[in-house]
């Protein structure tokens, strides 16, 4: 009986989505800032003590105007009390500067040093996610998600979050200062503040929205970046004459997103506009009513009162002003936040079990016991985006939706027994290549077991599966780097003489020696510098330096011309020597000696057995070796592969 269908989440469904969104985001930022605690509260200590030096300037002006220039018994100003405030005046804005000097170097090494960890365990948990992430999201998005979306949180992290304090701890100093000055003119300056909050709160939703909607338009362009201007995006271009409407088509990202961000500067203005004009004109109300209460007998105004009140009222305006806008950005940034912690909450779909033990002492006996295997649904994360690359084309292709119920493997059967070459061959798309991803568990299977040495894939760690199981792939990935960087990535400290051993048993030594450079020759992105052959040689030698008892070949010579395929033959006759080996074939004289080989189509074994064997079966093996070497007795090129379709 079929078993049911897959239920493995590679992506945050849209339910899930709206978890993340509903989820304290303020408390999960604390849990950032957490290490440090001490600097935070070293912080607030700072920002505390100079708002209460701040605030005793005010109360400094009204003792110069009424007891020290103008004293209630009407004699003459008393100097020698008005050179002490005067003094007092001019020390405390400079305690209080090299006070914020102290203050701005913590909370720079704060905010940065907590992004740099936000930014850290972002990278270490998109590490940990199953190759199917990958497969379904563009390099670009996730790429703008740890550089830009964390760099856009900084500010939060670095000045806004004390900022806050400070503008808070100023505006309450400053709102006791003047309920003591007078509690009838702080009324009178505080009474639009409900309307105000009202209307931040609302800007503030408004500004949140444009924020998540200008760093998804960042994340397409960050996708369009790398995609168009890799070495393989420029060759597609080039190849097709695509370059204008590549251009076009950054262009259109370019001006959608300086769209957004003029919205997102834009909004809030008009709200700013109307709280500055209110303070700036407030003072002349303070005089208005002044006028009166003193006109009516109430209040016991003095002048230095008023001065002094006005002075405060006027420090006011600037962080409460500066309070608003930065909690305006403070709800701007939980957009970051959000997208930051979608990814955080991603939980990945190969992981190790509780109970997992390492693989030791292994032989490399190779089971596959009865699996069924279908692709886990790639689920859409917030901002992924559809459509055609080059506007709305309008051409739909109908789907079938029968497709939905295909595995890629059904039922597969097979045992290895350790030191054997097992062969797999058949047309395109039967699911050679998915079957050897399950071994070193880039997915799980969806029912059944494979197996090592008898032990589930799946019961052991990850570490020690990934030192068992080695790879060569059609189509090596070679990075950045030195040729003896990217042969030593398989065993870090490895020494000279290993990666030159390496390398001779790979046939690449002499081509490596003849570059100018040798070892440290750079190979270029992606290893673009180096033809096909030499980069499958490097490959080969990367995977012999890690030395795995058991070995994967997907189609390791493919596309090779006919002397670089037999220096590649002979470098793969090394590799599977005294190893378990699965040879996915590209040509097959190059697997006539296997000690078994399989025949997948469909996603099923259709036959096993030798070369020999399998000739005189007359089924799938034998119709590709005489479709193949028909070719060859006509000597036409030999370009016809194991996986053509019938």
């Amino acid at each position: 009986m079929r078993p049911g269908p897959s239920t493995q989440a590679t992506h945050l469904d849209p339910a899930e989505v709206r978890s993340v969104e509903a989820r304290p985001v303020l408390g999960r930022i604390a849990r950032v800032l957490r290490p440090y605690r001490a600097q935070i509260g070293a912080v607030a200590a700072l920002v505390v003590i100079a708002a209460i030096l701040t605030s005793i300037v005010p109360f400094l002006t009204r003792a110069v105007f009424d007891n020290a220039l103008f004293p209630g018994d009407g004699s003459g100003p008393r100097l020698s009390l008005l050179g002490w405030l005067v003094a007092a005046m001019c020390a405390l804005p400079l305690l209080t500067a090299l006070l914020g000097i102290a203050q701005n170097w913590l909370t720079s090494t704060i905010g940065n040093s907590a992004m740099a960890d936000l930014r850290g365990d972002l990278f270490a948990h998109l590490q940990k996610m199953e190759l199917a992430f990958f497969t379904a999201t563009k390099t670009g998005a996730i790429q703008s998600r740890l550089a830009n979306d964390v760099a856009g949180v900084r500010t939060v992290l670095t000045d806004t979050a004390t900022s806050i304090l400070q503008n808070s701890v100023t505006v309450a100093a400053a709102f006791i200062s003047m309920v003591i000055l007078s509690w009838e003119l702080t009324l009178l300056t505080l009474i639009l503040m409900p309307l105000f909050v009202w209307l931040q709160l609302k800007v503030g939703r408004r500004r949140q929205q444009l924020a998540r909607r200008t760093q998804e338009s960042l994340s397409e362009m960050t996708a369009i970046t790398e995609e168009a201007l890799s070495v393989s995006g420029i060759l597609l271009s080039k190849v097709f004459d695509r370059g204008d409407a590549e251009v076009e088509r950054y262009r259109a990202a370019n001006r959608q997103q300086t769209r957004l961000q003029v919205q997102q500067a834009m909004t809030g203005r008009a709200f700013f506009a109307t709280v500055q004009t209110f303070f700036a004109i407030t003072p002349a109300l303070l005089y208005l009513a002044a006028g009166f209460m003193i006109a009516g007998g109430t209040g016991g105004l003095t002048a230095g009162t008023l001065v002094a009140f006005t002075t405060v009222q006027a420090r006011l305006q600037m962080p409460l002003l500066s309070l608003m806008r930065v909690t305006l950005d403070v709800q701007t940034s939980l957009a970051l936040f959000r997208r930051i912690f979608e990814y955080l909450d991603l939980r990945p779909a190969i992981t190790d079990r509780d109970d997992a033990r390492p693989l030791e002492h292994v032989e490399g006996r190779v089971e596959f016991r009865d699996v069924w295997f279908r692709y886990p649904e790639a689920r859409r994360l917030s901002g992924d985006r559809g459509g055609d690359r080059f506007g709305d084309s309008g051409v739909r292709i109908e789907h079938d939706d029968d497709a939905e119920d295909r595995w890629a493997l059904a039922g597969v059967s097979f045992t290895v027994e350790p030191g054997q070459l097992a062969a797999i061959v058949g047309p395109s798309g039967s699911g050679k290549t998915t079957m050897t991803y399950l071994l070193p568990r880039f997915y799980d299977v969806t029912e059944g077991a494979v197996l090592i040495d008898g032990q589930d894939v799946r019961e052991v760690t990850q570490a020690s599966l990934g030192g068992t199981v080695g790879m060569v792939t059609q189509e090596p990935y070679l990075f950045h780097g030195t040729i003896r960087d990217n042969i030593a990535y398989a065993r870090p400290g490895a020494t000279a003489k290993q990666i030159e051993q390496a390398a001779r048993d790979a046939n690449i030594h002499e081509r490596i020696m003849s570059f100018a450079d040798g070892y440290e020759t750079i190979t270029g992105e992606r290893g673009y510098r180096l033809s096909g052959g030499e980069k499958q040689r490097l490959a080969i030698a990367r995977v012999l330096l890690m030395d795995p008892k058991i070995l994967i070949l997907d189609e390791a010579t493919s596309a090779l011309d006919t002397e670089t395929e037999r220096l590649v033959q002979e470098a793969l006759d090394r590799a599977t020597h005294q190893r378990t080996t699965i040879a996915i074939a590209h040509r097959l004289s190059t697997i006539q000696n296997a000690d078994v080989i399989y025949g997948l189509q469909d996603g099923r074994l259709v036959e096993r057995g030798t070369h020999a064997e399998l000739l005189e079966s007359e089924g799938l093996y034998a119709r590709l070796y005489r479709e193949q070497f028909t070719h060859v007795r006509r000597r036409e090129p030999d370009d016809r592969r194991a996986d053509i379709p019938l």
